[in-house]
């Protein structure tokens, strides 16, 4: 890649406040991989810090910013226990962060916080060594504001549709969505994916329920982005997911469910120092005159995804209501 030096205006060229990494040296003699850095923190709309000794070294603009503080103040240099509500959070975070580190785990959750003014927030703080060798030293903050979010997660109704892993609709959320299609007049072809994740069980012998978890909902976040916003991607139990795709025929339920199984087989579990692949069966079934009733859709699919798994996995089988099966070609 060919790197090319243009003029900036102030705004962007201007130095952070109490930034450790500035220099009176002119621009072009100055580290490439500092320089980086600097318009990352700077321009990027991330909140992130670097932690050492319970003090922020380095902070971007946007985690500043997230905190209350601007160009009259900067949280560089500061003690971390300046963002936190009492001494007794801090300390616990601190415990909390170091047994993850020893653990070889990211730490990874949802935490109250306090800005300059007083106001409290509650942030998703995602916590990581700069080096793993080294658990002890600096480490990577960064920081979401899901104050929000997370008062919509404790909404009855929000709980009673989605599951509390992955945050995807549940089983009943999804039952409920399939029944209004099961037995339509309408005439528009729906069809439901089952998607059984292969030899799940040993990601969780080999790594344990907290990093399943997380490799559950990053699964999940994947998996929204292969379909479209119309259709609803769901976990019904342990590693098994649905799909409902309305206004989408067996032939394009076909395409999608081959696309879902490739990028399956393409995603990488990565939590701190632990990493995995897997792979998936999937079974298909359109919408059809014989399947009346939810349980019916639902059980072709997972009779279509056992006959997957049953061939060696990694594989897409279609529902066929005489009884047959067709495995995806390619």
């Amino acid at each position: 890649m060919v790197e090319t030096h243009e003029s900036c205006d102030s705004r962007d060229c201007k130095k952070p406040p109490g930034d450790p990494m500035s220099s009176a040296a002119p621009a072009h003699a100055e580290d490439p991989t500092a320089a980086r850095l600097r318009a990352l923190l700077v321009r990027a709309p991330t909140a992130v810090a670097f932690v050492s000794g319970q003090r922020f070294e380095v902070v971007s603009e946007e985690f500043n910013h997230l905190f209350g503080f601007g160009d009259d103040s900067d949280l560089s240099g500061q003690g971390t226990r300046v963002v936190h509500t009492t001494d007794l959070a801090h300390t616990a975070l601190l415990e909390r962060t170091a047994a993850a580190f020893a653990a070889g785990r990211p730490l990874d959750e949802e935490i109250e916080y306090v800005k300059r003014d007083g106001h409290r927030f509650w942030g998703r703080l995602q916590a990581t060594p700069v080096h793993w060798d080294a658990p002890a030293g600096e480490a990577l903050w960064i920081v979401e504001d899901v104050t929000a979010a997370r008062a919509q997660r404790l909404q009855p109704t929000w709980t009673a549709k989605h599951d509390s892993v992955t945050e995807l609709a549940n089983r009943r959320e999804f039952e409920r969505r399939l029944a209004e299609h099961v037995g339509s007049r309408r005439g528009e072809p729906v069809s439901v994916l089952w998607l059984d994740v292969d030899k799940f069980a040993e990601v969780i012998k080999d790594m344990g329920a907290e990093v399943g978890d997380h490799f559950l909902y990053g699964l999940g976040q994947m998996l929204i982005g292969k379909v479209r916003a119309s259709d609803l991607v769901a976990r019904l139990e342990e590693d098994h997911f649905a799909i409902l795709l309305p206004d989408c025929d067996q032939h394009y339920a076909q395409i999608i469910a081959e696309k879902v199984r490739s990028a399956v087989a393409g995603y990488r579990l990565r939590w701190g120092l632990h990493r995995t692949r897997v792979k998936a069966s999937l079974g298909v079934v359109q919408l059809q005159p014989s399947l009346t009733t939810v349980d019916a859709v639902l059980g072709g699919a997972a009779l279509a995804c056992t006959e997957a798994k049953a061939a060696g996995g990694d594989s897409v089988r279609i529902f066929v209501s005489a009884g047959g099966y067709e495995e995806l070609a390619g």
